[in-house]
């Protein structure tokens, strides 16, 4: 059964690269920046292959759904890259061809504010799609880039939907119909995502899953939710997990250099620090007991089987070539 995670927002390592293995996970998309600009995006992208190689024997980059495939076969976990914002283009359109030229395959189009491209989900109203944000879809669809839409406002989803040619994703997120939170997507929008082929990655990230997460069992009520919305072939898992982050960090996704006041992101002033990951996902290692879960639910291997990462895989073939 291949593995597969949808976004993983770690600080990877030796350690953290065996985790992966350790859990099954045959393919994982890292999350490189948030609110960095292209030579700091290009920086953090040059040490994180410092870091892959170093690592070689356990893991490698994929550029395609080929590369995945051969990656696995020679029991490595494939590392699929990819920044959770536009700030890398730096308004560049040039920039997207440039980027996936050096091997990113992720892009997310906003992050927590609104940007030249399209609207947040933070945001009180959310603009839609703009012009340039049009024209950037049709630029990543050429260059095989995924689109993300995980953080990105209901109107702007929808609008990138219908503008793109090739499939879409929210890689982590949750269907707010089941567990309302600003963070978590519409049925509406979900709907939209699979009927063009999309596919959503469900969250372990305690902020959106509303005491969901606490075993594998009761975070399969939320994949069984979703699997009835929209059917077993457009939805994944996208864990939103973090391995080595210090509060530093959470800070600097939270508010970059644009504010001066505390945000919060997707906690609140109640919960202001890094909630811990579940019990059961305190490291990748527990990845293998959502399949366990799903099947006692009764989903049978092929179902369990496209969940787990045959859904992804499929996208990957479809977006990335």
């Amino acid at each position: 059964m291949f593995f597969a995670d949808g976004l993983n927002c770690s600080i990877f390592d030796k350690e953290v690269f065996q985790e992966l293995l350790d859990g099954g996970l045959d393919c994982v998309t890292v999350s490189l920046g948030f609110w960095e600009d292209a030579l700091e995006s290009m920086d953090a992208l040059g040490r994180f292959r410092d870091v892959v190689r170093e690592n070689d024997d356990l893991v490698a980059v994929a550029h395609t759904a080929e590369d995945i495939t051969e990656i696995n076969s020679s029991g490595r976990c494939a590392l699929i890259i990819g920044y959770q914002n536009t700030t890398a283009l730096n308004g560049n359109i040039r920039f997207v061809e440039l980027f996936a030229d050096m091997g990113v395959r992720v892009l997310q189009l906003t992050y927590n504010n609104q940007n030249e491209y399209g609207g947040s989900c933070y945001e009180p109203s959310d603009s839609g799609i703009s012009r340039a944000g049009i024209e950037l879809v049709s630029e990543l669809n050429r260059c095989g880039i995924l689109i993300d839409l995980s953080h990105v406002g209901q109107r702007t989803g929808l609008d990138v939907i219908e503008n793109s040619e090739k499939p879409v994703a929210v890689t982590h997120a949750n269907p707010d119909g089941f567990i309302p939170h600003v963070r978590n997507k519409s049925d509406d929008l979900i709907k939209a995502l699979a009927e063009k082929d999309g596919v959503i990655g469900l969250a372990t990230y305690p902020n959106i899953c509303d005491g969901f997460a606490e075993t594998p069992e009761k975070w399969s009520e939320v994949v069984a939710y979703t699997v009835d919305l929209v059917g077993i072939h457009h939805v994944g898992i996208g864990t939103d997990h973090s391995r080595n982050l210090g509060m530093s960090h959470l800070e600097w996704m939270r508010q970059g250099r644009w504010s001066r006041v505390t945000n919060y992101g997707a906690g609140s002033a109640s919960r202001p620090g890094k909630i811990p990951e579940p019990d059961w996902l305190t490291t990748m290692r527990g990845f293998s007991q959502i399949a366990d879960a799903l099947q006692s639910r009764g989903m049978t291997e092929d179902e369990t089987a496209a969940v787990m990462g045959g859904n992804w895989l499929r996208l990957y073939s479809q977006v990335l070539g």
